[in-house]
């Protein structure tokens, strides 16, 4: 007897939909702030085991993010770069779009882009893929940041939705 297979696509495509931002976004975010020196950065990213950080200004709102790839680019090395390039660059090779500064305004990524908690999953999904980035900032409808979300964060939502 043959099965179908459309029954569980349909389930599985629908739990994009179903999940919002608030129910998977990590909150107690760490946050920086554009005059915080890079390399206080770069040891909280290390020590927390994480790969970005939101800028904030002083009424925390999001004016910016940080990333590892954001401080690599002040050795010259850029999202487009390999690791044979990295190597080639640890040999002495120079590689292009350095950036300079010793503080976060210097060097971070503005603006961020954000989303709103009320949105779905399949949306931070669309724009992350789109803009080919790895987190969301998740802000308030005044900009405040509320927390951040990370492609871990959906793919432990989509995993112990499809589970249960």
């Amino acid at each position: 007897m043959p099965t179908n297979h459309d029954d569980g696509k349909h389930i599985k495509s629908a739990i994009g939909i179903e999940l919002h931002v608030r129910d998977v976004m990590t909150k107690g975010v760490i946050s920086i702030s554009k005059y915080d020196p890079v390399m206080q950065v770069a040891d909280i990213l290390m020590e927390k085991n994480i790969s970005g950080l939101p800028v904030v200004d002083k009424d925390k709102k999001v004016i910016g993010i940080i990333t590892q790839a954001d401080i690599l680019s002040m050795i010259g090395v850029s999202r487009e770069h390999t690791f044979k390039d990295l190597l080639k660059h640890m040999l002495g090779e120079t590689l292009p779009e350095r950036r300079i500064g010793d503080h976060v305004g210097d060097i971070m990524t503005s603006p961020a882009l954000t989303i709103k908690p009320d949105a779905n999953i399949a949306e931070a999904v669309r724009i992350m893929t789109e803009k080919k980035i790895r987190r969301l900032t998740v802000t308030d409808d005044h900009g405040i940041l509320i927390g951040i979300l990370t492609r871990a964060d959906i793919l432990k939502a989509v995993i112990n939705k499809i589970r249960s």
